[in-house]
């Protein structure tokens, strides 16, 4: 028998291998091999799945879709910076010296740590980290900070000036820095969050391109591009290689800007971009929706001191009980320390919506619709500035004769001599009808009796009967959701007998034309707190002029106590308790009817991920925890 060793068939030889093999062996012999791999790329899989995970990755586009109006520009400078849109970038761009964590905390960013605190919260003392630096390469120190700082406190007004005034910041060396406050504030660290600004850029200017811009943050200007008319058309963002911290994944974002709301949900739809943030919810297939609470409320500020028949506490009730919230957001509020978001006692009384009541009030303060008009009104006795009471005669002296010769324009002496008397005479055959008439006389007499006396009270000083009628105006912003809402109040408010007119203005003319000089009947407007609420700026009597933001002129001592102490207190069981009792006072006190705190929703498409809804103090502040979002993935080992 031959024993040579058997070799392994030739390729030629394989090729006549389903030759020999019947129809039957072929099939088996198929079936086994698609078996036999499925079964190796399943062992394959997984165990590769079982001792690997799915992790993010740097790459990838993140696109932004933002809205700005037509005439709007952007101004990248926290010093001035006041828009949405503004914010935004400046809170991808630029870093403080302390921000805040996605849990709404504050926490240290350029800082190295919590400040030391001296003099019972009067003096903050920072220590900057190591090797700081601008997008430019410039180192970032101490000089940056006190440049920033003494640019707000030199400006007549801005969103931070108020933050800032009366605080002496110096300079201890290039990594220590030190602020010195009059008083303790217990939210001085949220101060702290200003975004910082390069010292070598803007004390050489006041008005940089925006493609020149730089700041200290995680992202920096790639590319701007600006129409031929001046329109803003997009801005793209890079990483910033210099950022001390945690690198995002996210390669660049892109901000697409849109000059109105439905162009931006249509860009949505079609998948133009791959996230929104927007006031109100919005169904968008196949995108996440994320839900961002904000420490922010809606409200119709009353201006007694332009408004009389405001200045009538009861109509002022009236207007509450007449307002049903619920038809305007489903997330209504009472109070302007929002109880809900911080966890408050609620307050123990409220205007629960109730047509009737406001109705009754109205009717027991005097009010009633006398024309047939359908607006209600009322007299009421004006106090005058000064009255005639006396019988005045020739010889007669004192602060009365005085102010009759300042009325009938004759020389002021204080003594009712014969010139006086003429004019007398003069002013009593001008109105003989009213004055000498009733008495069956023909010529004046140049004394003051109760008809002239009475005259000469309303030619001087003005009618002491005054018509107050329910006609007002509520001003507002020119935007949609304010637009609505106003007109909802409008309908709900006439069927108590109130004619109010409504007027709207770009954010721009109604800052400086209205709200700076407090210049409205009503304000229909939004007021925002912080991540530790503080109401000062909102409802402090100091802060009812420019710039202070005390939008109803709001003035109660014991409230400014308790806004006093609030500032002080430094343990927050102890603020609680103070800010609920203003809360109590300020709801009796009617200076506004609060209406609704609205969420934000953040959509993004499904290949953004990472994140996640979360309480902020402004829709900018979603960026908070950027890098923790990604695009793009692979797989590492376990």
């Amino acid at each position: 028998m031959d024993l040579k060793r058997k070799k392994w068939p030739a390729f030629w030889q394989w090729k006549k291998f389903f030759k020999v093999l019947s129809n039957k062996e072929r099939i088996g012999f198929l079936l086994f091999f698609v078996l036999a791999v499925a079964s190796v790329v399943f062992l394959f899989s997984s165990f590769y799945s079982k001792n690997t995970r799915i992790t993010a990755t740097e790459g990838g586009v993140l696109i932004e879709g933002i809205l700005l109006g037509k005439n709007q520009s952007i101004s990248i400078n926290p010093v001035y910076a006041n828009s949405d849109a503004e914010n935004d970038l400046l809170e991808l761009m630029f870093s403080g010296l302390m921000t805040y964590s996605k849990d709404m905390e504050i926490v240290p960013d350029l800082a190295r740590d919590y400040p030391e605190i001296e003099d019972e919260g009067r003096i903050y003392k920072f220590y900057l980290r190591e090797n700081l630096f601008w997008q430019d390469g410039t180192p970032l120190t101490a000089d940056d900070v006190v440049f920033t700082i003494k640019t707000i406190q030199n400006q007549l007004s801005g969103p931070y000036l108020a933050n800032w005034v009366g605080i002496k910041v110096e300079k201890i060396n290039d990594l220590t820095v030190r602020f010195t406050l009059q008083k303790p504030y217990a939210a001085f660290l949220e101060n702290c969050t200003l975004k910082i600004i390069p010292k070598h850029i803007w004390e050489q200017t006041t008005n940089l391109p925006l493609e020149q811009s730089i700041g200290s943050g995680k992202y920096k200007i790639k590319e701007v591009k600006i129409n031929s008319a001046g329109q803003m058309q997009y801005l793209i963002l890079e990483k910033n290689n210099l950022y001390y911290g945690k690198k995002p994944y996210i390669e660049e974002i892109k901000f697409l800007f849109f000059e109105n709301l439905q162009d931006l949900v249509r860009a949505a739809k079609k998948g133009s971009i791959t996230s929104l943030n927007l006031s109100y919810n919005e169904k968008i297939d196949n995108w996440q929706e994320n839900k961002l609470s904000i420490p922010r409320y809606f409200a119709v500020f009353f201006n007694q001191e332009k408004s009389k028949v405001l200045a009538q506490s009861e109509v002022r009730m009236a207007l509450s009980y007449a307002t049903n919230k619920t038809e305007i957001s489903e997330k209504i509020v009472n109070s302007p320390i929002l109880p809900d978001f911080y966890g408050f006692k609620q307050p123990s009384e409220v205007y629960e919506f109730n047509l009737q009541k406001a109705k009754e009030i109205l009717e027991n303060a005097g009010f009633k619709d006398e024309n047939g008009d359908g607006v209600l009104e009322k007299m009421v006795k004006r106090e005058l500035a000064f009255s005639f009471k006396s019988q005045l005669a020739t010889g007669s002296q004192g602060k009365e004769v005085t102010e009759l010769q300042k009325c009938l324009q004759g020389k002021v002496t204080g003594y009712f001599g014969p010139e006086t008397k003429q004019l007398v005479i003069e002013f009593q055959e001008k109105y003989a009808q009213e004055i000498l008439g009733p008495a069956g006389l023909t010529k004046g007499t140049g004394t003051l009796g109760p008809s002239t006396r009475a005259k000469l009270n309303e030619v001087c000083f003005g009618n002491p009967n005054e018509l107050l009628e329910l006609r007002m105006t509520l001003t507002t912003v020119d935007q949609d959701q304010m637009k609505k809402t106003a007109d909802i109040l409008k309908k709900q408010w006439s069927q108590i007998g109130v004619d109010l007119q409504i007027q709207t203005y770009s954010p721009s003319d109604l800052e400086q034309d209205y709200i700076k000089p407090r210049n409205y009947d009503m304000l229909l407007f939004g007021e925002v707190l912080k991540a530790v609420p503080d109401p000062f700026p909102f409802w402090y009597s100091s802060q009812a002029k420019d710039p202070g933001l005390n939008l109803a002129l709001y003035e109660n001592k014991l409230a400014d106590e308790l806004l006093e102490e609030n500032r002080k207190l430094s343990d927050p069981k102890q603020r609680k308790e103070k800010l609920e009792e203003f809360q109590e006072m300020i709801i009796k006190d009617i200076p506004a009817i609060f209406l609704y705190s609205p969420d934000y929703y953040y959509f993004t498409s499904l290949d953004i991920k990472g994140v996640t809804p979360k309480k902020l103090v402004d829709p900018s502040k979603r960026f908070s925890d950027i890098e923790e979002w990604y695009i793009k993935t692979k797989r590492v080992l376990k």
